[in-house]
């Protein structure tokens, strides 16, 4: 079954693009701009990826590293896991600032720190190129409808190069300031989710310990001030204690870990969401890296 689900694209000028890393974000992200028009060669770590990814949209191609991936590309995205695997296909013999041509832009889709943006804007501008951090919100199932909310850092001329394209896999695409706010951004995001993950699993807990039918519930509450993106699509669910989805814990603790340093920098006080992450650091212990971050409500059953 594919992973990258029908959508209506705008009309943009083709562009010659390289997509780097195919993981449950990245695979349709880049998906949704091969079927948008644009010509597109991934690289993954694992080449079989890469083959699959290619089978399904024909026509485009593969490349061994990352160098060999940007070569010639116009605009070279990258969705990876963290600033080491970030460094890892940008810099370097194999990395893809050594195969991009001058004034080329890279577009960093990985959820990382705003120093590694920094680092790397300030790299590529050494070498004629430009750089903006782009870190997404919306999971699995907004990269798969190419429906994901983008925060962007960096200078707005390459912004605005990279807009066109990148609303393939968007339904907002934003320049919120310099290199880097793109991925404060993306921390001010994650805060955010954690108290209302929190909040939300004290709720559902809390009425079915007092007999409540919880579905009857939030489909009431739902339509008033309790209303939010994560009581519609993950309040049910958590009912029905059921975390097959696209967050993953994991993944969640490592962007919280992110926020944290940050806010010893920046002198931020977050009482909450570190009280969240150690929840979260809970649920780990218990076997759940690898379950929605919905699941916090497990904690309290």
């Amino acid at each position: 079954m594919s992973q990258i689900a029908a959508k209506t694209y705008e009309s943009a000028p083709a562009r010659q693009v390289a997509f780097l890393g195919l993981g449950v974000m990245g695979y349709p992200m880049a998906g949704h701009l091969a079927r948008a028009g644009h010509h597109v060669t991934v690289y993954n770590r694992s080449a079989a990826k890469s083959a699959a990814w290619a089978a399904e949209c024909p026509g485009n191609a593969t490349a061994p590293t990352p160098r060999e991936a940007a070569a010639g590309a116009d605009i070279v995205f990258a969705c990876v896991g963290n600033d080491a695997d970030l460094r890892s296909v940008v810099l370097g013999k194999d990395g893809a600032f050594a195969g991009m041509k001058p004034g080329a832009i890279f577009v960093d889709h990985t959820t990382a720190s705003a120093e590694v943006a920094r680092e790397l804007y300030a790299e590529a501008q050494k070498l004629g190129l430009h750089f903006v951090d782009a870190p997404v919100s919306g999971g699995q199932a907004g990269a798969q409808n190419g429906m994901l909310t983008v925060m962007c850092g960096g200078d707005a001329a390459a912004f605005d190069d990279v807009k066109p394209a990148a609303m393939a896999f968007s339904r907002a695409f934003t320049l919120l300031g310099a290199s880097g706010a793109g991925q404060l951004a993306k921390m001010v995001n994650q805060i955010c989710i954690a108290g209302l993950v929190q909040g939300l699993s004290e709720a559902v807990a809390f009425g079915q310990q007092a007999g409540l039918d919880m579905h009857q519930v939030l489909d009431v509450i739902g339509k008033g001030a309790a209303q939010s993106w994560q009581l519609d699509n993950r309040g049910k669910t958590m009912a029905d204690d059921k975390f097959e989805f696209g967050f993953a814990v994991d993944w969640m603790r490592k962007d919280l870990g992110l926020v944290l340093d940050e806010a010893k920098r920046n002198g931020a006080r977050l009482p909450v969401t570190a009280l969240v992450d150690q929840f979260y650091a809970d649920v780990q212990k218990m076997g759940g890296g690898r379950w929605d971050t919905s699941s916090l409500i497990r904690r309290l059953r």
